[in-house]
């Protein structure tokens, strides 16, 4: 008797006080098709799978990130702040409510400040960067490429040490000079800012651009569909990888956080990845199953925490030995053989090592 009474206290208390997750965007909201986007899925995924409650407050400026984290406190057991800019914030949040846990994405602990019920990951985003930047120089038909960053935050910054690296060591170990064309939006917020730099870039020759800027890549992307269909005289999207398949040029942007190859299927070159979304589901359940516990993850391609997307539209107009030397490289990065820089000290003294491909 004493046991059915304690299961059916359990039963009542679960769905008096059901477990909640709360994720507070940073101004790019939900919608950008990049982290906040691919945070929340993970969040979803979770939430699905244990039958928990899940919310979404929405940031418009700097100022609502301590009263929007603060808000989502006083309601969820499990809070997440995402976004490198929301790092003051969550930490003096955090303290306020040791009683709930706090998950903090792109967000490195303060010196002195990690905290027991705060998980915080970031990236290796230079290692998938180096992959698309790779393929970028493989693929470039006028030898130029780009780049459109947001604003110059470490990720983002990251993105381009990669990215530039894999553009000079496919030139070096293939002998073809590549130029990297380089802008910032200054904003995450504005696909028109980053199409009207993409078209910059494309009208000063690149044929290929790689973004790292949030919502504003989806610009990059839209600048890269009307180029292309420009060029190959139909808006119809499946006609474009025939169009270069015949021609062998093109215009393609590279999308980066999730797989944004669908967005424009056949201008979107590839994606660099970046798995929010399996740090956000792990995240979860570890707080719902008791084993949370806090500390900073960093993850990259030997933790499956970055890639490159599978090209699904358009891996058939790349040449198979460049998939091949790709694969190869990506195993030398996770063996820890091949170093990717992720600083500008070390961008600026990297040489190509001598890579001795297997076939």
């Amino acid at each position: 008797m004493r046991k059915l009474l304690l299961v059916l206290f359990i039963a009542l208390a679960v769905t008096l006080f059901p477990f909640k997750v709360i994720m507070v965007t940073d101004i790019g909201g939900l919608g950008d098709k990049s982290f906040n986007d691919g945070t929340w899925a993970g969040i979803v995924k979770a939430a699905e799978e244990l039958g928990i409650e899940k919310e979404v407050i929405q940031s418009y400026e700097q100022a609502d990130y301590i009263p929007n984290l603060s808000k989502a406190a006083e309601k969820a057991d499990v809070v997440f702040a995402v976004g490198f800019m929301m790092t003051d914030a969550l930490f003096k949040v955090a303290k306020q409510y040791p009683d709930t846990y706090f998950v903090g994405i792109d967000i490195v602990p303060p010196e002195g400040q990690e905290l027991p019920n705060v998980l915080t990951f970031t990236f290796k985003e230079q290692e998938t960067a180096f992959l698309v930047g790779y393929v970028a120089a493989a693929m470039t038909k006028t030898n130029i490429v780009g780049f459109v960053g947001g604003i110059p935050i470490p990720p983002v910054e990251r993105f381009r040490y990669g990215y530039e690296a894999g553009v000079k060591t496919y030139s070096i170990l293939h002998k073809k000079p590549v130029k990297i064309l380089k802008g910032y939006t200054n904003d995450f917020e504005d696909p028109k800012k980053g199409k009207d730099l993409a078209m910059s870039q494309f009208a000063q020759g690149a044929d290929i651009v790689f973004h790292a800027s949030g919502a504003c890549g989806n610009g990059v992307i839209e600048a890269a569909k009307e180029k292309f269909s420009a060029l190959a005289g139909t808006s119809d999207l499946d006609k474009l990888i025939d169009y270069y398949a015949e021609h062998g040029k093109g215009f393609f942007a590279i999308g980066v956080d999730a797989d944004q190859d669908y967005m424009a299927p056949g201008a979107v070159l590839c994606s660099a990845m970046k798995r929010v979304d399996m740090a956000s589901y792990y995240a979860v359940k570890w707080a719902y199953e008791g084993t949370f516990e806090g500390g900073h993850k960093v993850l990259g391609l030997k933790e499956d925490g970055v890639g490159i997307s599978p090209m699904k539209y358009t891996k058939g107009i790349v040449p198979n030995r460049v998939i091949a030397e790709l694969v190869y490289l990506e195993k030398l990065i996770k063996e820890g053989k091949f170093v990717i820089p992720d600083t500008q000290e070390k961008l600026d003294a990297f040489e190509v090592p001598k890579v001795e491909f297997p076939f």
